[in-house]
């Protein structure tokens, strides 16, 4: 079997169990819906899919190569981190990492998937350490751009679209320039 561990069996047996049950409990919401062909568990069970595609993936990289550091890859390696001081500023890092999507899952409904997720996208790139504007603001905008083009154009899914005022209204323009961009097809 290569150079695969118990470990590693067992990493990619809890990601199978996981997308094993998220798959059967899809049996639960499988509706047929109007305007989208796939029904309601399409694009939840793509996911699924990639992610089953994904530790395939992974299970055979770690058998041909292990869990050995790669060699340039980016990071530190297992020997750097013994000797690696932890400061304040990581610990700050990691707790706002952890909190970010906690604080984008609570405002989707006052705010909106289209209002909040931009902002989500750039605090997400800034907490991995890029702090050049320019950068920030590109990299956004083409991740932006890429999950509404999913989402609005491909699978058609509604997203939340947030009750307060100006992020709804901006929801509605949004809606409204995809109902456009259908008709136009």
């Amino acid at each position: 079997m290569g150079k695969l561990t118990k470990l590693h069996f067992i990493e990619s047996a809890v990601w199978f169990s996981l997308a094993a049950v998220f798959y059967f409990y899809s049996f639960e919401f499988d509706r047929e819906i109007e305007i989208y062909k796939f029904g309601a568990t399409g694009w939840p069970r793509t996911v699924l899919a990639i992610l089953i595609l994904v530790m395939i993936g992974n299970l055979w990289h770690q058998a041909q190569h292990g869990s050995a550091a790669q060699v340039g890859r980016v990071g530190v390696t297992d020997d750097e981190m013994e000797n690696a001081e932890k400061s304040i500023g990581s610990l700050i890092n990691i707790i706002a990492f952890l909190l970010l999507p906690l604080v984008y899952a609570w405002s989707l409904k006052p705010v909106g998937f289209y209002s909040a997720t931009p902002f989500f996208i750039a605090a997400v790139i800034m907490l991995l350490g890029e702090r050049r504007l320019q950068r920030v603001l590109g990299i956004s905008l083409v991740i932006y751009s890429m999950l509404i083009g999913l989402f609005m154009l491909v699978l058609n899914a509604p997203l939340p679209q947030g009750t307060v005022s100006p992020f709804y209204d901006f929801s509605a323009f949004m809606l409204r320039t995809s109902n456009q961009l259908q008709n136009l097809f």
